[in-house]
């Protein structure tokens, strides 16, 4: 059991110290991703359509939301396992919430990776990071898989 304990370290000590070699191998750092949740989210409070969902829902703990979004993004980031929350829970029943902010969402946090991203490959590694948590996140807070039924579907002459 020891061993199989010991070895379980091992592994995921490799896994994070690949992740933060692949990481500084585009530029990314703590530094970076502090400045990509700063900047992102002081961009979401001045956005038309995102900015009164996001701020309804954290008015008042904007700091708490800036600290585990830093931690959400750097476990991601380096593999270092220090985020416990539950991003789907979060999410459920935010007032205004809809599948059509997603594209909102990744359209500004394109623009902000187009603006600080230190390269074009880490501007391409959250992207595609970003678009993975957005899908997965629409499919569970709105997708109804009776709507897939074909029963449901209108049949075409």
């Amino acid at each position: 059991m020891q061993q199989q304990i010991t070895g379980r370290a091992a592994h995921h000590a490799d896994i994070k110290q690949k992740a933060e070699k692949a990481m500084a191998d585009i530029g990314v750092d703590a530094a970076f991703i502090s400045l990509l949740v700063e900047t992102f989210y002081s961009r979401v409070l001045e956005h038309p359509t995102l900015g009164p969902v996001f701020d309804a829902r954290l008015a008042g703990r904007w700091p708490e939301h800036m600290a585990r979004m830093k931690q959400f993004w750097t476990a991601i980031a380096f593999k270092d396992g220090h985020y416990g929350g539950k991003p789907v829970q979060a999410h459920l029943g935010v007032k205004g919430m809809s599948a059509g902010l997603f594209p909102q969402w990744l359209a500004l946090f394109s623009a902000t990776l187009d603006d600080i991203a230190p390269s074009k490959e880490a501007h391409d590694w959250f992207m595609e990071t970003a678009e993975r948590i957005a899908k997965s996140l629409t499919l569970s807070l709105f997708y109804n898989p009776a709507l897939d039924d074909p029963a449901l579907k209108p049949v075409t002459p």
